[in-house]
């Protein structure tokens, strides 16, 4: 790793997730002196301990999916066991190699990268292991951490993400606490690996920030997968013993299995940290910017999940690019929230871009949002794949779409020709004109825009 010849650089960044460590790349590109102060690893959470690592687990549940379902394609396939040893040496294969890029990457720019646990101690100070390091300007990005209940301890059979992607044993039965993205990924792999698997979710419905649709038909695809669910019940209490864990809801009801999974969301890393001492406003631990990602406060900047919203690897990357840009001048286009693609890797996967038709409701009124959903049962490449799931679009009456929503295997993949349908606020018949290659899913797309558009080939109607 890069020395650093002195302690005076144009841009400090507390953090070396996805969020710091694009910052300080593109600064950098933009000839920038760079610190990169990382506590634990290059990459952060994202890389380690979150998408990655959880990516690759599904994409092992998949392969066991396709061993177990081969006889529907007339491929002879007999499905033995899990190797879990073999599993995560397979998932640290992956992230090594990202890692060992990361790295590599950062030294080409003469990034300076200060390993230890940074803090900041003025308006353009940060101090690790007792050495100031100084920036014109300061972007704050730690991250985020695995959330847990007041009072519910995370020892033993209770664990939280971080534990449960190292397991080198497949549980016999799981309860997940936590019905959203996390929740419904670990139920997903754990379910095609053999295990019994409870979900546990106090709102009416799993996945409760995608469209209601979305929801119903997850609900229904984990019914046929035999992936138990329990909602609108909140969590009262847990005892664990050499037996398993032992759950009881508000209601009453109990649940046993072999361990307990917390998945009830992430908190942003701020504590300690010295934000508050110097000015920074918080709010419940995250840290509060304008639509610029500016603290406020003197040259200070704060990028992705310790900034409120949409805690997600992708934004941070995204951020950490924008605050560079906004840093040297470049006067980049705020970025919006609703714009940002959102994707739930489970079995079947979920992936949306812009406004669910509620909040579109809520926006332009009822009268003036129209939605269309488009089956994949239409669709060849669907077919092939033997899944099932829909498109929904939902639109501005007359106007733009302004939400796409889709469910099924393989999904998350048609997601960026959504983004940039939303982003570029294009109409039905913009989309309904250009050619998708048959057959793929994409195509799939390309049909729900001609429906809408009001001239619908394969829609029976």
């Amino acid at each position: 790793m890069a020395e650093t010849a002195g302690t005076d650089f144009d841009i400090v960044v507390l953090g070396g997730g996805s969020g710091g460590y694009a910052a300080a790349l593109r600064a950098a590109q933009l000839g920038q002196n760079v610190a990169l102060i990382e506590a634990d690893k290059l990459g952060g959470t994202c890389l380690h301990y979150g998408c990655v690592p959880t990516k690759a687990l599904l994409h092992a549940a998949e392969v066991a999916e396709s061993v177990r379902e081969g006889h529907q394609f007339g491929v002879n396939a007999t499905f033995n066991s899990i190797d879990m040893d073999g599993v995560n040496s397979y998932k640290a294969n992956v992230i090594n190699g990202l890692y060992k890029g990361l790295q590599g990457l950062i030294k080409s720019r003469k990034i300076t990268v200060v390993e230890g646990y940074g803090k900041l101690v003025g308006p353009n100070s940060v101090e690790v292991n007792g050495q100031r390091y100084n920036g014109k300007h300061v972007i704050l990005a730690t991250g985020s951490y695995s959330r847990t209940l007041p009072g519910l301890a995370i020892e033993g059979r209770v664990m939280t993400s971080d534990q449960a992607l190292t397991l080198d044993y497949v549980p016999k039965s799981a309860i997940i606490l936590g019905g959203g993205v996390i929740g419904c990924e670990f139920a997903s792999v754990w379910r095609s690996f053999g295990a019994d698997v409870t979900i546990i979710e106090g709102l009416p419905h799993l996945v409760p920030n995608e469209d209601e649709s979305i929801s119903k038909a997850l609900e229904r695809a984990f019914r046929k997968r035999k992936i138990n669910f329990n909602l609108g019940d909140l969590f009262s209490s847990v005892t664990q013993d050499d037996n398993g864990v032992h759950v009881t809801l508000q209601s009453g009801k109990t649940f046993d299995a072999e361990i307990m999974l917390v998945a009830i969301g992430r908190g942003p890393r701020t504590a300690d940290l010295g934000y508050e001492e110097q000015g920074i406003r918080m709010d419940r631990g995250f840290v509060l910017t304008d639509d610029r990602l500016h603290t406020g406060v003197a040259n200070i900047w704060a990028v992705g999940d310790i900034v409120p919203g949409l805690q997600l690897a992708h934004r941070g990357f995204a951020q950490g690019i924008y605050v560079a840009e906004q840093i040297l001048g470049l006067n980049p286009a705020p970025i919006v929230e609703s714009g940002i693609p959102r994707v739930t890797y489970s079995e079947p996967e979920i992936a949306s871009v812009g406004l669910t038709e509620k909040k579109a409701q809520e926006e332009f009124g009822a009268d003036n949002v129209e939605t269309l959903d488009y089956n994949l049962a239409g669709n060849g490449k669907s077919k092939i794949l033997a899944t099932q799931g829909f498109i929904k679009l939902v639109r501005q009456k007359d106007g733009p779409v302004v939400g796409v929503h889709m469910i099924g295997s393989r999904v998350g993949e048609l997601v960026g020709e959504g983004q940039l349908i939303v982003n570029w606020e294009a109409y039905p018949e913009d989309v309904a004109s250009l050619i998708h290659a048959h057959p793929t899913q994409n195509e799939a797309l390309g049909e729900a825009f001609l429906a809408l558009a009001g001239k619908p080939l394969h829609a029976h109607n």
